[in-house]
């Protein structure tokens, strides 16, 4: 019996072109019209989840920033989860000593250093979801969609740790060189700073609280309606996934997933491209009914 279902967006419920299929949305609507509660979990900011989700007419709990900052349907932030300010020091000196690209998601939003490197980094995004895209089009679709995104752009992030009502709740870095290529620096965090170290893409490292993950969040959300975990369903397909897919009872692995997460999860459905939040959902729904 499944009482809760949390996806992940990017891979998961999100196709190539970055959108809501209307069978993963029906799907959505009708487990909810059943009593289950559904949420999504993100790495993404809230400003950057809510609209895809209302295009398309849905109103759920959003779990952002991998567990960082949980907000409720009516957008009321329900925990805030930040990188004390120390430790974000630490975390940006390893960063900039290994020459990477990063941006800060804060309590006000996403910060960057650099449009330019922000608008070859979403390039390089678009051309990996979608490798028919040439680079010089994804250039330019990245550019339009960078404005607009409601993105600070500084010269020096030092001006966020030293403002008192900025809280840093996540860094990502990108490498060219995929994780391979990241994986000196993850080992020079850990050795450094407490943190909690994922991925929602290959050229990418996401920087949290060890408290801020997306399993622990997904408890809480559980705990607060006295659902066990047992019950609980989760969908996703990279490593800032991984938390929400151990603890739950039921696990789906989208078709398009990282190997790691293929074995991690205990079911397998199709990619984000074949409507796979759709498939497993409608799976266990059917499950609910026998």
């Amino acid at each position: 019996m499944i009482s809760i279902i949390a996806s992940d967006m990017d891979g998961t419920l999100l196709n190539e072109e970055m959108q809501i299929s209307s069978a993963n949305a029906d799907a959505i609507k009708k487990a909810q019209a059943a009593g289950v509660h559904f949420a999504v979990a993100t790495g993404r900011e809230y400003r950057e989840a809510k609209p895809l989700l209302e295009a398309y007419g849905l109103s759920v709990p959003l779990i952002t920033l991998n567990g960082a900052a949980v907000f409720d349907v009516d957008g009321k932030a329900l925990d805030m989860v930040p990188i004390t300010k120390p430790s974000a020091v630490l975390i940006m000196h390893q960063l900039e000593k290994a020459g990477l690209y990063y941006e800060i998601t804060t309590n006000q939003g996403v910060v960057s250093n650099s449009r330019t490197r922000r608008i070859q980094t979403v390039a390089h995004l678009l051309e990996t979801v979608n490798p028919d895209t040439p680079f010089k089009l994804a250039v330019a679709m990245s550019s339009a969609r960078v404005e607009l995104m409601n993105i600070r752009y500084v010269d020096d992030y030092q001006v966020l740790i030293d403002d008192p009502k900025i809280q840093v709740l996540k860094l990502v870095a990108f490498g060219e060189n995929g994780q391979k290529g990241l994986q000196p620096v993850r080992e020079a965090l850990h050795a450094k700073v407490d943190v909690a170290i994922s991925s929602s893409f290959e050229n990418n490292i996401e920087i949290n609280n060890p408290r801020a993950q997306k399993g622990i969040a997904v408890q809480h959300f559980a705990d607060e309606l006295n659902v066990p975990m047992s019950q609980v369903m989760t969908i996703g397909d990279n490593m800032n996934d991984a938390s929400m897919l151990k603890i739950a009872g039921v696990s789906y692995a989208m078709g398009n997933a990282i190997p790691e997460i293929k074995k991690l999860a205990n079911h397998l459905t199709v990619t984000n491209n074949e409507n796979g939040v759709a498939k497993a959902i409608l799976e266990q729904l059917d499950e609910n009914h026998q």
